[in-house]
């Protein structure tokens, strides 16, 4: 269960218990278990969301105040977020000032690597938490205290479904993929893939090695989101990271130039 959003799920009632014994082995064996949730969890979610989503545009207007161009980088565990990050602050140095918001349940290792590799970063810990929220993130950035013109990395706690609900006022979630989780992926999470405005797909330098149709992966996560950007990459031998640089840029051009056309600052 997810503390922090109390995504708690209700096994949907068929008329008889789960089972526990021979008698119910056969019991409907070739079926998906459906997930049903009552009244009372469909309110606290939707409260829940509702002052996320109200902390989430405070964020924005802050960040767009300063013109600080905040990215959401969402994958499930050890797709490579950490790394991407790491090989991203080390080519773009001198460019592109960023700093990093690390998400994590417990340790402030990734923060570190960060540090590590120059950039400016905080670690958030949730706890039995499954996701960053808005108010995480606005206590983050408040001790983080970002440069004006410059960027923000999110890196959310490694997870590929609550993170896809919850707005922190970012301009765009990035959705970063690994060829060793399997080519179905943007089928069984397509919340998170519609949500995000571009596809990261790493590791694929891995590719001679595992069993994966990048093709068919591709056309899964455009059937999800027919407009989002697909970049494959490897962020350790380098492969495809210019095309990411290049998206990069391009989205903090457009973010700084809505700061531009904006009439005036945002308290």
């Amino acid at each position: 269960m997810c503390a922090t959003c109390g995504c708690s799920p209700h096994l949907a009632d068929h008329g008889h218990s789960l089972p526990h014994g021979e008698e119910h082995a056969h019991s409907h064996a070739a079926e998906p278990i459906r997930i049903t949730r009552d009244a009372s969890s469909v309110r606290l979610e939707h409260d829940v969301l509702a002052r996320n989503d109200h902390l989430a545009g405070h964020n924005r207007a802050w960040l767009r105040a300063r013109g600080i161009v905040a990215l959401n980088l969402v994958s499930s565990p050890g797709a490579g977020k950490t790394t991407l990050l790491e090989r991203t602050l080390r080519d773009l140095a001198g460019e592109i000032p960023i700093s990093v918001v690390e998400g994590d349940q417990e340790t402030s290792r990734d923060a570190e690597r960060i540090r590590a590799a120059g950039g400016r970063a905080i670690q958030v810990n949730t706890g039995t938490g499954c996701h960053l929220d808005a108010r995480m993130i606005a206590r983050a950035v408040a001790a983080l205290a970002p440069p004006e013109r410059s960027v923000l990395m999110i890196e959310n706690v490694g997870n590929l479904v609550c993170p896809a609900l919850f707005d922190l006022g970012e301009h765009a979630k990035v959705v970063i993929a690994s060829v060793t989780e399997g080519d179905d992926k943007p089928l069984k999470y397509p919340h998170m893939f519609r949500a995000s405005e571009v596809a990261l797909l790493n590791k694929t330098d891995l590719l001679p090695h595992v069993e994966f149709a990048l093709d068919r992966w591709v056309e899964l996560a455009r059937r999800v989101r027919p407009d989002i950007v697909v970049i494959p990459l490897s962020a350790t031998r380098g492969d495809g990271l210019e095309a990411w640089y290049a998206w990069l840029r391009a989205r903090i051009s457009r973010g700084w130039l809505e700061v531009d056309r904006a009439e005036g600052p945002v308290s």
